[in-house]
């Protein structure tokens, strides 16, 4: 069931009236039956693998608590194999076939692959990930095994987080379920508060720039340089809204329930490094991977420092890019990202002496917008490999893009030159091609108003100072952005971008 779909607007209603009228001791199960249902939605025999999981993951649990020493890790390692084996299954094991077939064919081996015509279940990367945290807490003895399997089902498929996170921890979230939650006029309005801005970043911002970037990534070799650039920008600001829209509407509706989730977005295109930008993108799993990958490698005996920071860097990234997808674009997504970090902190001493010899120390606001572009721009040339369908074409895009910039420079110098804008006009027509030249410019100032709200909320605390604004300037927002979602959104159902991972 989508967020963005008609049937959500009469499921979640139902849910919240429902969940208040229950007593505690049966909302619990109220919330793993309609979880149940809310993923069935999409295609009902996957929920068997999420089962199979949670109850793997649940036992062995248990019996880690209990158990010492290498036995101990034995059944970790178990836990391990069956939830990344159940994930290599469905979402690894025919790319895994196809490159060793390519490879086969290379060296002349006779080799025939097995692919296996099966769909990956929504959410599975995101399942896998909150299982495990659960059962390496058990382990580490952070957090003591779950003794209601009811309750600990709920934490693998609470449903506002069920399809695309945030991906939770057990510490945070199973405690919560025991908690009886009352209804709170307060907390409800700003639970909704939270999903009406989702909604519109999904429905109004995403959903639009989508019918600008898809022909165009669709089919790079037939547009201008130009247009391939501004369909990575465009690109940027479609996934984060996509995204963070999607986080937004699981973080109010698990609100409204009286939940809190992890916050999973702030505001990553006002970050001044790359390492700054992963801070504030993703951050369940950022963290995720931050704690259960880059430390354990970055802390072990064996190299110097410096060796093993960077290679912890390195391999944590290419997890990053594999975890979003089974596509050579996705792991140079990862490398791409990993080197950036890796270059950045083995220049940082370097940097810093350049930018102090230079005197731009003294300039310290010019210096942060430098840097704000830059790790924007980076964060871009990132996402051509996300989104191109392959590398050939995330190539291309490159090179195109850099070729517009140079028609740009020569279009506009020629129409000084000859006192005559056909050269420029030129060039931009491949740019209003995709959408139509009111389209283009309309999608332009939507973002520079997204990215003056964002600003506006960085310095001002939107939520805050609307919490406490006067009821008529608070319904007359409402049914501003209500409006807007009516008239400015797209009204057919568009997937979640991250429902693929």
């Amino acid at each position: 069931m989508l967020f963005n779909s008609f049937s959500f607007l009469i499921f979640f209603p139902a849910v919240v009236i429902a969940y208040y009228a229950l007593p505690h001791r049966a909302r619990v199960l109220l919330l793993l039956l309609v979880s149940c249902f809310f993923y069935m939605a999409f295609v009902p025999q996957y929920i068997l693998v999420l089962f199979f999981l949670i109850t793997v993951d649940f036992f062995l649990g248990k019996a880690i608590e209990k158990r010492e020493g290498s036995e101990r890790k034995m059944l970790l390692l178990l836990s391990v194999f069956a939830n990344l084996g159940t994930l290599f299954f469905f979402k690894y094991f025919n790319f895994f076939n196809e490159n060793v077939d390519a490879i086969a064919q290379f060296l002349n081996w006779n080799y025939s692959p097995l692919i296996l015509s099966i769909a990956l279940p929504l959410g599975l990367s995101f399942h896998v990930f909150q299982s495990l945290s659960y059962v390496i807490e058990v382990y580490r003895r952070r957090y003591g095994a779950e003794k209601n399997i009811l309750t600990y089902a709920l934490y693998v498929m609470f449903f506002p987080q069920l399809v695309a996170g945030p991906i939770e921890r057990p510490g945070h979230l199973i405690p919560q379920f025991r908690q009886e939650h009352t209804f709170d006029a307060e907390r409800i309005r700003s639970g909704l508060e939270r999903m009406l801005w989702g909604f519109f970043k999904k429905i109004v911002i995403a959903d639009n720039l989508a019918s600008y970037v898809n022909p165009v990534y669709l089919s790079p070799d037939e547009h201008s340089g130009l247009a391939l650039l501004l369909a990575t920008v465009f690109f940027a600001f479609q996934v984060y809204c996509d995204f963070s829209g999607y986080s937004d509407i699981a973080v109010g509706s698990a609100k409204v329930l009286g939940y809190d989730l992890t916050i999973n977005f702030n505001r990553p295109f006002f970050s001044s490094s790359i390492a700054e930008f992963w801070r504030r993108w993703h951050i369940s799993l950022s963290n995720w991977l931050r704690d259960y990958v880059y430390y354990p490698l970055a802390l072990r005996k064996k190299g110097s420092v410096r060796y093993r920071i960077v290679s912890a860097v390195l391999i944590t990234f290419v997890l990053v890019g594999l975890w979003h997808g089974a596509a050579w674009t996705f792991v140079a997504f990862g490398v791409l990202h990993g080197s950036f970090l890796a270059v950045g902190q083995l220049s940082e001493r370097w940097r810093k002496k350049a930018v102090s010899f230079l005197g731009l120390s003294q300039l310290p606001k010019l210096m942060l917008l430098w840097k704000t572009l830059t790790t924007f721009a980076l964060a871009c040339a990132g996402f051509v490999f996300f989104r191109a369908h392959s590398l050939s074409d995330a190539f291309l895009i490159f090179k195109g893009s850099f070729y517009g910039i140079g028609d740009a420079i020569s279009a506009t110098a020629a129409s000084l030159w000859s006192v005559s804008a056909a050269p420029i006009q030129a060039v931009l027509q491949g740019v209003f091609e995709p959408a139509g030249r009111l389209h283009v410019l309309a999608y332009i100032a939507m973002i520079a108003v997204f990215v003056a709200v964002e600003y506006a909320d960085s310095r001002l605390d939107l939520a805050k100072k609307i919490h406490v604004s006067p009821a008529w300037f608070r319904y007359a927002l409402y049914a501003f952005a209500t409006l807007a979602l009516m008239n400015l959104g797209v009204t057919h159902e568009i997937p979640f971008i991250y429902f693929q991972f």
